[in-house]
């Protein structure tokens, strides 16, 4: 082998063969080359795959079709947001790309990563076996398995690609503040080492980065909203070392519009919204077909009940409705005990429940509400209710107000304790036209109850719960405008005509009932007289710019 003249002279070692290689061919070199790119670009396929599977990534994805106003492209018919645009705010990702990305210490008992999947709707009922095998085929593609707590990345995930959404905020009515405080509250409140000062830190960084946004600093609030996808009291910390943060007591919160899963009924700033099921339709036809399934079942039971008895709870009106459910028999009674997280696990056991029921029993959980309200509704069964304030007074925007009786069963809790009535005799006195017609009402209600899983919504006319909380939400700040612009003009100590009500105001509307304008199967069948109000008429209007309350009790009513 020729040596480089620069090369020390070489030879063999003693023993060592004498090489007469020859070196490779061009066309091996290539081969080779070939392979080991091939192999680079698999494991990027792995490595990318694998990134698809985890649950999230940066929340702000580039939008389908953009110019200066629209971040989704202008809308094709301007009344489609004739009541108004929404800003999106993109906070600094501590608030909510990072909690997500680290949903593995949201929970100290389990991982939270798959209940986050999909934009917070969980994994598709078709990988879950138990559900799978409840949801009828035609309707397995708008199931999932999801949790009762994460509407804060459902709704975020909404917005962001909502037909309605402005990047121009000065062209705004509506402000959305994407802080998942649930989230980040849910994972210092079990913690043996949290603190107080842990679960307060992010939302008082919260607020102090939006004081400094203009828009925040020009209205006071009063126009912005935030979702919180735990119950209010998780929010309302009373005392130096109580439960939860205090982030709705903390100063900037006075004025912001909230969605919360159970709010505080003397506080008009809460807003309750309906908890998230497992059902998510992506259009109007899979509402419908869901619809006709539920009313289609053999129910053969008369009333069913989803808990478990509570041994912390002296006396806990759960041990009265097992007993009731037990004297009932179990042809006409079935209850699925929830210990644990069976009923948390796959819903389907709870699922299975209800749409073998007539009648779900639905008294109040850990608080006034329970998700199970919502997964007896969507079920198709009617549901017996024990405190006004676990439906009736929780959600007004989403139930109808003085028709409960078409669609739900109230017994007097107090009654039912010392043994004056029966479940089992009150259901049995409902004839079965009685039923089906109440069954019926619930069906039809079922839209409105519901997150749809599509960016467009169901279309078709068909209002899913985040369409009616932002039409109300749009509602409430067109009057606090009109009511900033009227009371700016009047003389002092003069009314104006037609102004929204006071926050105290003693005038009350009343919800409107569908008639089929909603596009329901039940519309479509039944030809009953309906209210036909628009859905912003019975929205409650905050004009004073108070604190929120701060009740120290939560009232047993």
């Amino acid at each position: 082998m020729p040596e480089s003249p620069t090369s020390p002279p070489t030879s063999p070692l003693p023993g060592s063969p004498t090489n007469n290689a020859t070196p490779p061919s061009p066309v091996s070199a290539l081969l080779r080359a070939t392979v080991l790119f091939a192999a680079f670009l698999a494991l990027q396929l792995v490595l990318f795959k694998s990134l698809l599977t985890f649950p999230s990534s940066r929340f702000l994805p580039a939008p389908r079709r953009s110019n200066s106003t629209w971040a989704n492209g202008a809308v094709d018919d301007a009344e489609e947001c004739k009541a108004g645009l929404i800003y999106v705010y993109d906070l600094p990702p501590e608030f909510n790309h990072d909690l997500v990305a680290h949903c593995d210490r949201l929970w100290p008992w389990y991982s939270f990563c798959p209940y986050l999947s999909n934009g917070g709707l969980g994994r598709p009922a078709a990988e879950v076996p138990a559900l799978s095998a409840v949801v009828p085929n035609a309707s397995m593609p708008n199931w999932y398995n999801t949790d009762q707590f994460p509407l804060e990345v459902i709704v975020h995930r909404r917005l962001l690609s909502h037909r309605c959404r402005t990047i121009d905020a000065s062209l705004a009515t509506a402000f959305y503040v994407p802080f998942y405080a649930g989230l980040d509250v849910g994972s210092h409140l079990w913690g043996p080492n949290s603190t107080v000062a842990d679960r307060d830190r992010a939302g008082a960084r919260l607020l102090r980065w939006l004081r400094g946004q203009p828009f925040f600093a020009k209205s006071g609030g009063w126009d912005h909203f935030i979702t919180l996808g735990r119950i209010t009291w998780d929010f309302r910390r009373y005392g130096a070392d109580g439960w939860g943060t205090n982030l709705v007591l903390m100063p900037g919160m006075e004025n912001v519009t909230r969605l919360v899963i159970e709010g505080d009924r003397l506080d008009p700033l809460d807003v309750g919204v309906p908890y998230p099921t497992g059902f998510h339709p992506r259009r109007a036809a899979d509402v419908r077909a869901w619809q006709e399934h539920v009313l289609s079942l053999d129910r053969r039971n008369l009333f069913g009940f989803a808990g478990a008895p509570r041994s912390g709870f002296p006396d806990d009106f759960r041990d009265v409705l097992l007993e009731e459910c037990e004297d009932a028999g179990s042809d006409r009674c079935r209850a699925v005990d929830c210990r644990g997280t069976r009923c948390n696990d796959d819903g389907a056991a709870v699922m299975r429940l209800f749409m073998g029921s007539r009648f779900c029993l639905q008294p109040r959980g850990d608080s006034f509400t329970r998700r199970s309200l919502f997964d007896c509704m969507v079920a198709g069964a009617v549901p017996v209710l024990f405190w006004r304030r676990t439906a009736y007074d929780a959600y007004r925007w989403f139930l109808p107000r003085g028709e409960e009786g078409e669609w739900s069963v109230f017994i007097d809790r107090r009654a039912l304790r010392v043994g004056n009535v029966s479940v089992r005799d009150v259901l049995e006195g409902y004839s079965e036209r009685r039923v089906r017609r109440m069954r019926e009402r619930v069906v039809e209600m079922i839209p409105r109850l519901v997150y749809g899983s599509s960016p467009d919504g169901l279309g078709d006319g068909m209002d899913d719960a985040l369409d009616v909380a932002l039409g109300g939400v749009l509602k409430r700040f067109r009057h606090r405008r009109w009511s900033i612009g009227h009371e700016a003009e009047r003389p002092p100590g003069r009314l104006v005509a037609g102004a929204p009500p006071r926050r105290g105001s003693s005038k009350t509307t009343t919800p409107p009932t569908s008639n089929g304008r909603n596009g329901s199967v039940i519309g479509q069948r039944a030809s009953r007289h309906r209210s036909t109000a628009a859905s912003s008429a019975y929205i409650k209007t905050v004009l004073s710019e108070a604190p929120a309350s701060r009740s120290k009790s939560l009232q047993q009513s």
